[in-house]
């Protein structure tokens, strides 16, 4: 049986990018001492995401060029693989992406947001580039951020289809006024966007790990999916720290998404 273990970084918000980059150092010596070998951050938590509410300093590439660098440091100190939630900055303007880089602290490269929610316009870009599948740790992965991968199914196929063993899912959900708040993942009760993940698991084969910042009364958690559609691991509402799961790789056969022929 081929394993791996990974851990989703349920974090709270960061109070400033410098504050994000601390924090995300520390889990990342937490996760190497749990003997993680890939590590997930919430959607662009450096330096925090732009939107429900927060609004982070101006972008500034040359700090995050600089943070890149430390995290990819912290990586390889802890022999662990980072998905980094971050932002980017292009010419054309700003992209929600993720950094991935190796254990030994090489980056692998970035898997920038192409499907944006409405309410992101005029915040961030829609990226051009499209999807690619990264391997690190022995296994092969995806990543599909946020909105993209709960109301775009194709997001998480592509990566299925391409030999991705668990589609990684960072994103940002939080309380919104006068909203239900749930004490148990997938409740009936509870949002959506929580059986959308139970869904891109089973409809591919595949395990799909979501991770999401910690905040009081949040409408979704931080969750690992198995390829059957069964729930393996989530986070308690609104608590901070990693959430570790250990994968049985070859239950992730991908079959129905090999299978699937375009319409």
């Amino acid at each position: 049986m081929s394993t791996a273990r990974i851990a989703l970084a349920n974090l709270r918000y960061p109070a400033s990018p410098a504050d994000a980059l601390e924090c995300a150092q520390g889990a990342i010596s937490k996760a190497g001492e749990a003997r993680a070998s890939v590590l997930c951050f919430p959607e662009c938590y450096l330096p925090g995401y732009r939107g429900l509410g927060h609004i982070p300093p101006a972008p500034d590439a040359n700090f995050l060029e600089r943070a890149w660098t430390a995290v990819g440091e912290a990586a390889a100190r802890a022999r662990v693989a980072v998905l980094l939630g971050t932002e980017r900055v292009t010419d054309e303007g700003l992209l929600a992406s993720v950094l991935v880089i190796d254990g030994d602290g090489t980056r692998l490269g970035f898997q920038d947001k192409v499907q944006i929610a409405p309410s992101e316009e005029g915040v961030y870009l829609s990226a051009t580039s499209g999807r690619r599948v990264f391997e690190a740790a022995g296994f092969k992965f995806g990543i599909s951020i946020c909105h993209e991968g709960v109301r775009y199914p194709e997001t998480v196929r592509f990566a299925a289809r391409h030999g991705a063993q668990v589609v990684f899912h960072p994103h940002l959900e939080e309380k919104e006024p006068g909203s239900y708040q749930p004490s148990r993942f997938c409740d009936p009760a509870n949002s959506f966007h929580e059986k959308a993940m139970l869904c891109r698991a089973a409809e591919n084969g595949c395990y799909f790990a979501s991770v999401n910042y910690a905040s009081p009364g949040s409408p979704t958690t931080s969750a690992v999916v198995r390829p059957d559609g069964t729930v393996l691991a989530w986070q308690p509402y609104g608590e901070e720290g990693l959430l570790l799961a250990d994968l049985d790789l070859d239950a992730a056969t991908l079959l129905l998404a090999k299978r699937y022929r375009e319409p």
